[in-house]
């Protein structure tokens, strides 16, 4: 008998309806695999999100699929991105490639709705309020269990649920994400009846602060300023973080911003508890060792999560999607998620391993921050160059 899994897959299901999961599902579709997306999420039920940056390379892998153009669209074009010290002085700018793709920031839930919303425009069903709860491989197609007591069945399964991936726990039960001892807000201020924007068209720059105490970005639109703070916190300790209310975490970014130059106070005074993302540990996942077993694979912050002081983590997610639709186009089942595996693992570890070093720069002491001044616009000079970041930024998925 032949075996099952040396046959290539021509139906999918697939788990997460954030970025990779759209996306996988359109690649998916465009190799010919009929794929369904299930996300536990009702429409509008699920997080906001802040400014989230898609990369050029991000956006040449929505090219693939059809998506780039209304992503554009729907964002703010952000070529440039400004380094600032507490004291207000400038340590380095970053100018993106004019000949790659324009780095776009949109609302982080935003960019989910227009990703469904393109898989549904092209055909294929998102289904919305199913929670996953397990599998079965059967070795000729899998069974995945919901909370409803309903299942579905194809011929593989991909997990793309999210750093606490559902999928990947029945991969690898051990692997959990790892806190880098940051703890993550923000959100969108301004627009109509709020008294105008918290701060002027900032022309295309996403302005970031090593402050004395806590990180702190910002972009804005000449409307809307979209903002995010990084506030250094040693022990993660996640009952205390549902427990503190909104005064006191406000009044704790307050009291982390007193000092510094730049707008993060006139900005925090247009925070209020509906446009504020609660405080979340940024994590990531350094090392995940098994990205498939028979016939389930898992894709995007499931597999390969990096911190979001990458800057990449929507767009590695959509570079995975899709070249996982194309290993499963063109090869038998195994093999497919084999090849995937090979050919993403080294870039996915190089940028996460990279934003670890980020972490380490904003969560630094007096001492070492003062050293970190001094050094970084040598360093910015020299090393973050187009040239030197086109391995991340210029990296196209040869469909």
């Amino acid at each position: 008998m032949t075996n099952p899994q040396l046959h290539q897959a021509r139906t999918a299901l697939v788990i997460g309806g954030g970025v990779a999961g759209p996306v996988a599902a359109l690649a998916l579709r465009k190799a010919g695999i009929e794929a369904q997306v299930y996300e536990a999420h009702h429409p509008g039920t699920g997080s906001k999100g802040g400014p989230l940056t898609l990369a050029a390379n991000g956006l040449n892998a929505l090219r693939v699929v059809g998506a780039d153009a209304g992503v554009a669209a729907a964002g703010t074009p952000t070529p440039r991105m400004v380094i600032h010290s507490g004291t207000g002085k400038v340590l380095g700018e970053v100018g993106s490639d004019p000949a790659l793709p324009a780095v776009t920031t949109v609302p982080r839930g935003r960019l989910a709705e227009l990703l469904q919303a393109r898989a549904e425009a092209e055909g294929i069903t998102v289904v919305h309020g199913k929670r996953f709860e397990g599998a079965v491989d059967t070795g000729r197609s899998v069974i995945a269990q919901f909370d409803d007591h309903t299942t579905a069945e194809a011929d593989v399964l991909i997990g793309c649920d999210g750093i606490r991936s559902a999928v990947r726990g029945l991969i690898d039960p051990a692997i959990g994400p790892r806190y880098t001892g940051l703890i993550g807000f923000g959100g969108y201020v301004g627009g109509p009846g709020t008294g105008g924007p918290a701060v002027p068209d900032t022309g295309g720059a996403f302005h970031m602060i090593f402050g004395r105490r806590a990180f702190f970005g910002y972009l804005s639109d000449g409307e809307r300023t979209g903002w995010f703070a990084n506030l250094p916190e040693k022990r993660l300790d996640r009952d205390a973080l549902r427990a503190t209310s909104f005064d006191e975490w406000t009044a704790r970014l307050r009291a982390a911003f007193a000092d510094d130059a730049g707008p993060a106070l006139r900005i925090l005074d247009q925070v209020t508890p509906e446009n504020f993302i609660p405080a979340s540990p940024l994590e990531d996942l350094p090392h995940v060792p098994v990205w498939s077993r028979g016939r389930i694979a898992i894709a995007g912050d499931a597999a390969h999560a990096t911190s979001p002081s990458s800057g990449q983590g929507a767009s590695l997610a959509a570079e995975s999607a899709v070249e996982l639709a194309r290993c499963l186009r063109d090869l038998p089942i195994a093999r497919a998620f084999t090849a995937y595996e090979h050919r993403r693992r080294g870039r996915v570890e190089r940028v996460i391993a990279a934003a670890a070093r980020t972490n380490q720069s904003k969560a630094a002491g007096p001492i070492a921050a003062r050293f970190r001044d001094a050094l970084m616009p040598f360093f910015m000079a020299r090393f973050a160059t187009p040239e030197r970041t086109a391995w991340q930024h210029g990296y196209t998925i040869d469909w």
